[in-house]
């Protein structure tokens, strides 16, 4: 049994499932001998004990070492019983390359590190109560073709890299399906306020005589009840919400920031009436898009206040130290003023996305970077967005998605057509894979396609900031001739092969203060004495950016990862300064 944690999945969650985390048997496997060697099989030797979920390179794993590209992990544990069911085995995510043992017999193999994935062992299970897991994770630290994002390819983090986050980083999880059950659930804004695109995917049994029965319900009140044949092994459909409010009072009924409204939804999957499936799940009704240059949300101008977040904690690395920090961290930027943030270089838990739904927190999100251009490494980070989208699709509170950030993975991007291409490839997949949200195609400068242009800009100066994007005139000038990066802001030359630039501009990062109290470290794009300087530092930046024509800003950044110290909270997330005098000076 679960007990009292939130679901790992709470967009498609069952009463019943089992966790998996905890105490789990380890062996490093330097000179890659495991496989030859059957490390797989129930009795073979392990030497080391871990807590998962927390990466072997973390503090709060019990083991604080790095430099092991091979790791082998085992856990015996008693896994629910399948009736007349399938038993499926989730992992959120293991970095990089995962094999699945269950009792000595292959179960499941995937390759990316950012997004999970699951394995039926059903054929596996013994009768004994318990059953023996093996995990092998392949996580090579040097590789450059492989979707790192932050994860530093030397042995020190260095300038704005961190340390690496290598094998089980997310929960295990493992749950008892019917024979015949609903296996994936997609929601999507409909063409009219009120309408929900809903699709459902089935497997297992034989879909003759199987429907799917969907009521949605808002404090309690039902919205719309809808009965559908599964077809093919799925449903898909539109449903309309029928509810006064939505022609009388919208903002009651629709999603936002400022109003974070969910509609509960339950699913059943029938069979000639009767149910054999059920899933609990919730829908956001809201839209988003351009119009000119302002951003637009649920059809109306909404300017965008965006702090980066990293997901980044000393003790644990890319995993969050507990399911309250996850909270905790949509609270912090809540507080502070923002009504969204950029999920910077890795994925976003799922249980991190349930809160900013819950709470109302915009997400612009991006997915970890290669660093190299080839085939190669295009088809990972191509293959990671596609499980991304699937995964996160049906989030309301996730408005873009950030194809590339600052030329990393296509760095000669200005002289070379192929890297050229690769972007727009990339901001054309996201479109059609998700034509409801926005697609920045390159954060930061460099421009080729997407439905923003990303400006980064780390000038320490006021005066500078207006000047360049205080009217629409400077921006235009700003974006023709500036190089506040040291890079070009457009690729190509307006009107040719789709580089022409019309609609808004977002000043995706700027700020970077360090503190220079803060301990010794890369202290950020500039730096300040104490608490008063930090305040009107902040004040003088972010009431820049608020004003003239921009549509938004993302200001660097929410908390101190490792050695850059220019975060608003420290790394254990203790503001720099009191919690109200923080929001006045952000604007909040």
């Amino acid at each position: 049994m679960s007990g009292a944690r939130l679901h790992p999945r709470p967009l498609s969650a069952r009463e019943e499932w089992t966790d998996l985390d905890g105490e789990w048997e380890l062996r490093f496997d330097d000179d890659d001998r495991g496989l030859l060697e059957g490390w797989w099989r129930p009795d073979a030797a392990f030497d080391r004990t871990i807590t998962v979920p927390f990466p072997p390179e973390s503090r709060l794993s019990g083991i604080e070492e790095d430099g092991h590209a091979t790791v082998w992990y085992r856990r015996r544990a008693v896994l629910p019983a399948p009736g007349d069911g399938r038993v499926l085995l989730h992992f959120e995510a293991v970095d990089y390359r995962a094999d699945v043992w269950v009792n000595g017999v292959h179960v499941a193999t995937h390759e990316g590190g950012h997004v999970g994935f699951h394995g039926d062992v059903t054929h596996a299970l013994h009768h004994d109560d318990l059953q023996t897991i093996v995990v092998r994770a392949f996580d090579d630290p040097r590789s450059l073709e492989q979707p790192r994002g932050k994860q530093d390819w030397e042995a020190e983090p260095h300038v704005i890299w961190y340390g690496r986050t290598t094998g089980i980083w997310r929960q295990v999880w493992a749950e008892a399906v019917p024979a015949a059950h609903i296996s994936a659930l997609r929601w999507s804004p409909g063409t009219r306020v009120g309408d929900i695109g809903m699709r459902v995917e089935t497997s297992g049994a034989a879909a003759e005589g199987l429907s799917v029965e969907a009521r949605f319900s808002f404090e309690g009140v039902e919205l719309a009840r809808s009965l559908h044949a599964v077809t093919g092994g799925e449903v898909e459909a539109v449903v309309t919400a029928r509810d006064p409010r939505l022609d009388t009072e919208p903002e009651r009924l629709l999603w936002s920031p400022e109003t974070p409204n969910l509609i509960d939804v339950s699913l059943r999957l029938l069979r000639d009436g009767t149910t054999v499936d059920g899933i609990r799940s919730y829908v956001g009704l809201r839209t988003v898009g351009v119009e000119g240059e302002r951003v637009e949300l649920n059809g109306r101008p909404y300017f965008l206040r965006l702090v980066l977040e990293q997901a980044y904690w000393p003790q644990s690395h890319l995993a969050a130290p507990d399911d309250d920090a996850l909270r905790q961290e949509v609270e912090a930027a809540k507080r502070l003023g923002f009504n969204g943030i950029r999920l910077h270089q890795t994925t976003a838990d799922p249980r991190f996305l349930y809160w900013c739904d819950r709470l109302g927190l915009l997400v612009w999100a991006d997915a970890p970077a290669a660093y190299r251009f080839s085939n190669r490494a295009l088809a990972r980070t191509t293959r990671e967005w596609l499980e991304l989208v699937d995964r996160d699709a049906s989030h309301p509170s996730i408005i873009a998605w950030v194809a590339f950030n600052e030329s990393w993975g296509v760095p000669a991007l200005a002289a070379n057509a192929s890297q050229r291409h690769a972007v727009r490839g990339l901001v054309g997949l996201l479109k059609a894979l998700d034509p409801s949200r926005l697609v920045i195609g390159n954060d930061g400068w460099e421009y080729v396609s997407g439905d923003i242009v990303g400006v980064h800009d780390y000038t320490q100066s006021g005066t500078e900031l207006a000047a360049r994007y205080g009217t629409r005139d400077a921006v235009e000038q700003t974006l023709a001739t500036e190089r506040p990066g040291g890079r070009r802001l457009l690729v190509g030359e307006p009107g040719a092969g789709g580089d022409a630039v019309a609609g808004p501009v977002v000043l995706s990062e700027f700020g970077g203060v360090g503190f220079t109290r803060c301990p010794q470290g890369w202290s950020g794009y500039g730096t300040v004495n104490d608490e008063s300087a930090f305040l009107d530092r902040l004040r003088q930046l972010v009431g820049t950016a608020a004003t003239g024509t921009l549509a938004g800003f993302c200001y660097t950044q929410l908390t101190d990862t490792l050695q850059e110290r220019n975060g608003i909270l420290d790394e254990n997330r203790r503001p720099k300064a009191g919690i109200d005098a923080l929001r006045d000076a952000l604007g909040g």
